[in-house]
C-alpha cells in the first residue's frame, strides 16, 4: 500500500514564501495602476478612470504650441485648412469627411429669406431687420441671435430666387419681439410667431411645399422655448435653431433642430494664460435661483480653497484666465455663454447640464476639449478633476485651442466660424424631396 507523502518543513518554508512574493507582487500592481488611473465610482455605477495617454512628444508639443499661436482664417470659398489632417483629427469625428462637405456647402447651398427683413416701413420693422449695432454689450445672451443674421446678410448663401433655394429663414427676432411693449409676454410672442407664419404660408406657395420643413427660425431668448406652441407646423416640421437645446424640452427634437452655441459679444483674446499661470482648480461663478445643481454645487464646493466656486457675481475674467476648468452649470436653462466664455479663455470647460444637446456634436467630439458630468456626480467633481494626467490635460487643451473659431461670430462671415458652423447644420438637413410649387 503507497504511503502519503507529506510536504517536509523545508518544503513548506519555500512555499509559503513563493506564495507571499506573488502577493507583494500583485499588491505593488495594483497600487502603480491605482496612481496612474484614479478611479471614481459614479452614482450610476459606472468608474470613472482617467486613463494616461502617452507622453507628450514632439508633434504633440508642436501641435499645443501652434494651436495656442493659431488665428482665424479669412473667410474663403475656395480655402482650405493650413494645418494637416494628422493634427486636425483630435477634436474632430472625422475631419476629412467634414471638410469636404463643407466645402460643398459653401459652392451651392442657398437660402431664400422673406422680404420682411428688407422692409423699413413696417411698424414692426424692428422686429425683422437686423439689429443695427449687434456688438452692443446689453444683448448679452442674445447676442448669436442677431449675428446669425448679419452674418447670413453678408452671406453667399443668399437668393432671390426661391426655386433654388434649399431652406427658408423666417426673419423675425425673438429677443427684439421680447423687448416690445406691443407683444412682451411669452404668450403674446407664441402667438406673433403663429400669426406671421400662418400669414406666410397663405401668401407663399413655397411653404406648403413642405408643410414648413423647409424653414427655419434663429432663437437665443429664454422665451422662445415656446414660440413654437401656437402653430403646429411650427414644432412639428420647422427647424428651430435656438440656444435653449434641451432633450427635455417638449418643442425641441434633435434630430430636426439646431443647437445655436450662446456666445457674449467679446473682443478676440490673442494671448491665452499658458497652463502654468492657471493656479486654480476650478471656477465657477453664478446666481443660484431656480437651479437645485448650482445651489448643491455651491453646498459642496463653496469653501473649497483650491477652487473659486461662488454663487455670487465674481471677477469672471480672472476666474477664466487663472483656472485650469472652467464650470458650466445648468441655471433656469442648460445652455449659458458659460461654456463659449472658457473655450474663449482657454478654459477647459466642465459641462454640468444634464440633457444639453451640445452645439455641433454631429463634428466635434466633445469628449476631447471637455468634460461632462451628470447633476448626480456632482459630489465627485474635485476627486474626477484631481484624476486627469498631465498629459490628457494638455490634449485637451490643444483641442481646445482647434475648435476656438467654431465659438466666434465675425461681422463677415469666416471659415469655419459660428455662422458657418450654424449654416452646415442646416446644411445636413436639407434634401427633402418636396414636390414642385407653382
Amino acid at each position: 500500500m503507497a504511503r502519503e507523502r507529506f510536504c517536509s518543513p523545508g518544503e513548506l518554508k519555500h512555499l509559503f514564501l513563493f506564495l507571499l512574493l506573488v502577493t507583494i507582487i500583485t499588491i505593488l500592481i495594483y497600487i502603480v495602476f491605482e496612481f496612474k488611473n484614479p478611479t471614481v465610482v459614479l452614482s450610476n455605477g459606472d468608474i470613472f478612470i482617467s486613463s494616461p495617454l502617452p507622453r507628450m512628444n514632439s508633434h504633440n508639443t508642436s501641435l499645443l504650441e501652434n494651436s495656442l499661436q493659431s488665428k482665424p482664417i479669412k473667410y474663403n470659398k475656395t480655402s482650405q485648412q493650413h494645418k494637416s489632417s494628422e493634427q486636425l483629427e483630435g477634436p474632430y469625428h472625422n475631419w476629412g469627411l467634414f471638410q469636404a462637405d463643407f466645402q460643398q456647402m459653401l459652392r451651392t447651398f442657398k437660402i431664400y429669406v422673406y422680404p420682411d427683413i428688407y422692409n423699413n416701413n413696417s411698424s414692426f420693422a424692428g422686429i425683422f431687420l437686423p439689429h443695427p449695432n449687434p456688438y452692443d454689450r446689453k444683448l448679452g445672451n442674445y447676442f448669436s441671435e442677431h449675428m446669425f443674421k448679419v452674418g447670413l446678410l453678408k452671406s453667399p448663401f443668399l437668393t432671390s430666387n426661391p426655386r433654388e433655394a434649399h431652406f427658408f429663414f423666417l426673419p423675425f427676432s425673438i429677443n427684439s419681439l421680447r423687448n416690445d411693449r406691443r407683444v412682451f409676454s411669452g404668450a403674446a410672442i407664441a402667438q406673433f410667431v403663429a400669426d406671421y407664419s400662418k400669414n406666410i404660408s397663405e401668401s407663399f406657395g413655397f411653404w406648403n411645399r413642405s408643410q414648413g420643413a423647409d424653414h427655419f427660425y434663429v432663437c437665443c431668448h429664454s422665451v422662445g422655448r415656446d414660440v413654437a406652441s401656437k402653430f403646429v407646423d411650427l414644432h412639428r416640421n420647422v427647424v428651430q435653431v435656438v440656444c435653449s437645446s434641451s432633450y427635455f424640452q417638449r418643442f425641441y427634437v434633435s434630430h430636426k433642430d439646431v443647437a445655436l452655441p450662446q456666445v457674449w459679444p467679446r473682443l478676440p483674446e490673442t494671448n491665452l494664460v499658458p497652463p502654468s499661470e492657471r493656479t486654480t482648480l476650478a471656477f465657477f461663478a453664478g446666481r443660484v435661483q431656480n437651479s437645485r445643481i448650482r445651489q448643491r454645487l455651491i453646498e459642496l464646493w463653496e469653501n473649497d480653497t483650491s477652487m473659486i466656486i461662488s454663487g455670487k457675481f465674481h471677477d469672471s475674467r480672472e476666474g477664466l484666465t487663472k483656472s485650469k476648468y472652467c464650470l458650466h452649470v445648468k441655471g433656469y436653462e442648460v445652455n449659458t455663454a458659460r461654456i463659449s466664455d472658457a473655450i474663449h479663455f482657454g478654459c477647459v470647460p466642465v459641462i454640468i447640464s444634464d440633457h444639453y444637446d451640445l452645439p455641433f456634436a454631429n463634428v466635434l467630439d466633445w469628449s476631447k476639449f471637455s468634460i461632462v458630468i451628470s447633476h448626480n456626480d456632482v459630489q465627485h467633481l474635485k476627486a474626477i478633476l484631481l484624476s486627469i494626467s498631465e498629459e490628457m490635460y494638455a490634449s485637451f487643451l490643444a483641442n481646445l485651442h482647434l475648435v476656438r473659431r467654431h465659438f466666434n461670430w465675425n461681422a463677415s462671415p469666416q471659415d469655419y466660424d459660428s455662422f458657418l458652423m450654424t449654416v452646415y447644420q442646416l446644411w445636413l438637413r436639407r434634401g427633402i424631396p418636396f414636390p414642385s410649387f407653382s
